[in-house]
């Protein structure tokens, strides 16, 4: 191995035996990701990713913001339409520009550099390593807190054991998210159950229409606002399957199916919970539990009742799975572009799994649990993520004016990405107009990654003892891990299929392959 990085495809003429069995998968003697994901898998990613501890624990922040349990109904039934709309057109981008990375590779590749590396910076900073730290505590919290009720513990065990899952096999990790996901919508369906056994019973008062719309506060169009943005974050992680497309198995076909299938899934199961819900506990009892599952267990399920908090263990613990699964592919994403440090754009010779970016994934999480100010710091970022949402969705429309002769196997409506883009605007007006210290600050975080894209990305000549430096310590890293560059795409060496393929995934802002001067940042 010469000094610095190895390059693409050389892992097949040094690697022996690995290199041999690596290069199976990739077709042209290099190691690469392995197409693993199949459809049922591709419906575990979307499902695990969207119900995660949320609609256990804390369905009452649409409830308390909408006022009434009809127009809390009307919510998660709009949300859901809503969500539906934003897939759809994601659908549309998925196979148009068919790369791991989801929304970063969408806007990096539409927008330019700049735009792509915000995203990517404000996810790597604090999106994604404080959500998988939250899920990690409420897991440890659900898990420890029966047994030792006056402690407040911060266990890690569960992103170490992950971590190292999805360090090993891809298949493994698919099916752990496989089963993790059946057994939360199984407690779902148990909930689900019990409040059809509710209703046949007559205890359905406040499902009545003379009933359901009685307000316990006066209807304020503002807090109607908050209500769907509440709502809109409970269906956050729609978008995560985007992040591994090129691990699925013919993704043209899988994409837009898992979609279709997911996200009708969740909306049902929101929907039908949250009737659930108000069979056996009134608005007033509804607001006044922090773990509304839990207290609709206590209630109904007598000895049971243990039931729910395990429920709400599991329903997490593969909530962690799915998140490690599709932000390390991010991560490995943005350093295959140049936007950061190379290693994290390596995998594993034999098991084709992005071990550094898992490794630094599980890092960032570990660090967030150290601190205490990490749920202020997803409220400062939520503004900005939900932003990118839009950002993406515009990118579309702009895509199909840039564009409009290109290859895409699904075409939808403009009609779609107008309608999302309309309820997006109106969510975000709202929420800049009404905690504008809160989305000034996300803005201000987001901001911090424009002098950090100069230096470490944009700046081609940079001194020869920095270069040295990141050289080395990339090439300590690549023996630490057993990692080299991927191999060229499978598809590369399948004629017509491989030839749209690679012109998919070149940039398709002009300004962006400028950007690509540096593998290191």
């Amino acid at each position: 191995m010469t000094d610095g990085p190895r390059q693409r495809g050389c892992s097949a003429a040094s690697g022996g035996d690995a290199g041999s069995e690596s290069g199976k998968e990739s077709g042209e003697g290099g190691v690469a990701l392995k197409k693993e994901i199949g459809l049922v898998s591709a419906c575990g990613i979307i499902v695990g990713n969207i119900i995660g501890s949320g609609i256990f624990v804390s369905p009452k922040g649409v409830m308390e913001n909408a006022s009434s349990v009809g127009l809390a109904l009307i919510v998660w039934i709009v949300t859901g339409i809503i969500t539906a709309i934003g897939a759809l057109c994601y659908a549309e981008l998925g196979v148009t520009i068919p790369k791991s990375g989801g929304d970063y590779s969408y806007v990096k590749d539409i927008f330019g550099g700049l735009a792509g590396f915000l995203r990517l910076w404000i996810a790597v900073l604090v999106i994604y390593p404080t959500n998988q730290a939250v899920i990690a505590l409420t897991f440890s919290n659900y898990v420890l807190q029966p047994l030792f009720p006056t402690c407040f513990p911060r266990r890690t065990d569960c992103a170490f054991l992950l971590t190292w899952v999805n360090c090993s096999s891809v298949r493994w990790a698919t099916r752990v998210q496989d089963i993790f996901t059946a057994g939360k919508l199984l407690a779902l369906a148990l909930i689900i159950i019990m409040g059809i056994v509710q209703i046949c019973k007559g205890e359905y008062y406040w499902l009545e229409p003379a009933h359901a719309f009685e307000s316990f506060q006066e209807y304020d169009v503002g807090l109607i606002a908050l209500a769907f943005l509440q709502g809109s974050f409970a269906y956050g992680g729609w978008n995560f399957l985007n992040y591994v497309t090129e691990e699925l198995v013919d993704p043209y076909v899988n994409l837009p199916r898992a979609i279709f299938i997911s996200i009708p899934l969740v909306t049902f199961v929101y929907v039908f919970a949250n009737i659930a819900y108000v069979t056996a506990m009134s608005p007033q009892e509804l607001l006044a539990s922090n773990a509304v599952a839990v207290t609709f267990g206590e209630k109904l399920l007598g000895v049971m009742s243990w039931i729910m908090p395990i429920s709400v263990a599991l329903s997490t613990f593969g909530g962690v799975n799915g998140s490690l699964f599709t932000s390390s592919r991010l991560f490995f994403a943005g350093a295959r572009e140049g936007h950061l440090p190379s290693l994290l754009a390596m995998i594993h010779v034999k098991r084709c799994t992005p071990i550094p970016a898992l490794l630094f994934t599980c890092l960032s999480t570990l660090l967030m649990l150290c601190t205490s100010d990490m749920y202020t710091l997803i409220n400062y970022v939520g503004f900005i993520n939900y932003l990118f949402y839009g950002v993406t969705v515009a990118g579309q429309i702009v895509l199909r004016i840039k564009a409009p002769d290109m290859h895409r196997p699904i075409r939808i409506s403009l009609v779609w990405p107008v309608i999302y883009l309309l309820f997006w605007a109106f969510l975000l007006i709202f929420s800049l107009y009404s905690e504008p210290i809160v989305c000034g600050l996300g803005m201000a975080i987001m901001l911090t990654g424009v002098p950090v894209y100069f230096l470490g990305v944009y700046w081609d000549n940079k001194p020869e003892c920095f270069n040295s430096f990141v050289a080395k310590m990339t090439y300590l890293g690549q023996k630490f891990c057993v990692v080299v560059y991927p191999g060229e795409t499978k598809g590369a060496g399948n004629g017509e299929e491989g030839e749209e393929l690679k012109e998919s995934q070149a940039p398709l802002s002009q300004d962006d392959g400028e950007t690509r001067k540096s593998a290191d940042c």
